[in-house]
């Protein structure tokens, strides 16, 4: 359904197991920088109603996403961390070529941020079944399901705004290249990459 065309190794969910306080600590960040992009669409194309109604409702889910995780690191003792450079995000974000009509520039930034819920939901699908720690796992299942909407979502919106088969060709490219990043990123105690 997700259209990943390189899974994530399984053997990553023993990387998080080792290191759950580091997993924690990341995957707080990506809700708040997920709530921090949709508040960004708002910003830069407010003439957009669907958008702006959709991503308002998008960027709340995502700050309460972040608050539920922070709840489980206070709750285990842990100790939020500090953010560290998304390598991931930033090479999917210099993917698009700069340029272009404020659509294109609005469509690229859709494509991406759906590529990026369209992982989570994967590797959260993985930590929901394969993580020890059953607590974790019936976590993992429930924000699984909604990074699946929002990855729908995000797909949905780039369709409003260019044509079907360019969206789906832009996609299609995007998807082969984040491949080629997982091989080299993709082994890291961290939700992305």
């Amino acid at each position: 359904m997700l259209g990943l065309q390189l899974p994530t190794d399984p053997r990553w969910v023993n990387i998080v197991e080792k290191n759950i306080s580091e997993i924690l600590t990341d995957h707080a960040y990506c809700e708040q920088k997920a709530a921090s992009t949709a508040l960004s669409l708002v910003v830069g194309f407010p003439e957009h109603e669907e958008l702006v109604t959709a991503m308002i409702a998008l960027a709340e889910e995502e700050i309460s996403h972040f608050k539920m995780v922070h709840e489980i690191i206070l709750k285990r003792g842990y100790t939020l961390g500090r953010e560290r450079k998304d390598e991931y995000v930033r090479a999917l974000q210099g993917f698009f070529p700069k340029g272009g009509s404020r659509n294109t520039h609005l469509v690229h930034k859709l494509l991406i941020a759906g590529l990026i819920e369209a992982r989570s939901c994967e590797r959260f699908r993985l930590l929901s079944e394969e993580l020890e720690d059953q607590e974790l796992r019936k976590f993992y299942r429930k924000l699984m399901i909604s990074e699946a909407h929002h990855y729908t979502l995000f797909l949905k919106l780039a369709r409003k705004f260019e044509e079907e088969a360019v969206v789906q060709e832009k996609w299609k490219n995007l998807l082969a290249y984040e491949a080629q990043l997982m091989k080299d990123l993709g082994k890291k105690e961290t939700i992305l990459g």
